[in-house]
């Protein structure tokens, strides 16, 4: 069976697995900012898993000139709620100026077909990576070993990760909390930074030290508005999930321990539902 959140919160090592995860997808970030940035919200992480699943979809289909139709594409978004059709079309023409897709060649160019860049199937190829190796790590699977030895895995078992997430409660609607970050511009890379600097602690411990010292300073590490992330920290301060040891903005930042457990939830969730992913594909 393959691993539940329940599970996987009560693993010991979930925190440590979660904390090198975050730092694999942070790597990313620093190599390819444009393209992580493509993932950096909510909607436009999933906006860009629904993209990569159909054109994944159609490699495994074995079709010699995968392309993604810009109809098909737009209809799926719309079915699902992601986004307005008009945020969907214009999402991928910015993929496209950007260099992260390319235009895709079918005979009737009126299909608006377009195609992941060899360095956004080489990300997307790293993000499974990396959360295959999370799991490996906390049940002692070998699911990264049939994964680098086989390539056609990949093509397969993307849609799968992808036909749950865009499905998933959880994954829609995130927590309160998450849900501020989520939706702010690279607010995604901020949580994984965010994360990665929040050693374990005892569970009876409440107010969670984090490495965060400087707004400012924090604001132009992922190019963000300085304005705009002090109206999100102060929501979320309002809320009782961050504060600050001394002067705000400029002093120690802590999460309190529901940010944390809505954090390590959140992660299990998505864990869990990769998990049953390759479970479908005999991936253990």
């Amino acid at each position: 069976m393959s691993l539940s959140v329940e599970q996987l919160l009560a693993n010991p090592d979930l925190h440590e697995t979660v904390r090198d995860q975050s730092r694999g997808l942070l790597r990313v970030n620093d190599e390819t900012p444009r393209l992580a940035a493509v993932f950096g919200t909510q909607q436009r992480w999933l906006l860009g898993h629904l993209a990569m699943g159909q054109y994944f979809s159609e490699v495994a289909r074995g079709n010699p000139e995968p392309v993604v139709l810009m109809a098909r594409y737009l209809e799926r978004v719309r079915t699902l709620g992601i986004s307005s059709v008009n945020t969907a079309d214009a999402f991928i023409k910015e993929m496209l100026v950007y260099g992260v897709a390319q235009h895709g060649q079918t005979p009737d160019r009126r299909n608006r077909p377009f195609i992941p860049a060899p360095q956004t199937i080489a990300a997307t190829r790293r993000w499974v990576f990396i959360h295959l190796a999370s799991l490996d790590r906390l049940d002692g699977g070998k699911r990264l070993d049939a994964f680098e030895a086989d390539e056609t895995i990949l093509p397969r078992l993307h849609p799968e990760i992808t036909g749950l997430a865009m499905v998933s409660p959880q994954i829609r609607t995130p927590p309160q909390t998450w849900s501020l970050f989520t939706w702010l511009n690279n607010g995604g890379i901020v949580m994984d930074w965010l994360m990665v600097g929040v050693d374990p602690v005892d569970p009876s411990v409440e107010r969670v030290p984090t490495q965060v010292r400087s707004v400012p300073e924090l604001a132009e590490n992922f190019r963000l508005s300085r304005t705009h992330l002090t109206r999100k920290l102060r929501e979320a301060e309002a809320l009782g999930s961050i504060g600050w040891e001394g002067n705000r903005g400029r002093s120690t930042m802590w999460i309190s321990r529901d940010f944390l457990n809505e954090y390590l939830a959140t992660q299990a969730v998505k864990l869990a539902l990769i998990d049953t992913a390759c479970e479908t594909m005999g991936l253990r």
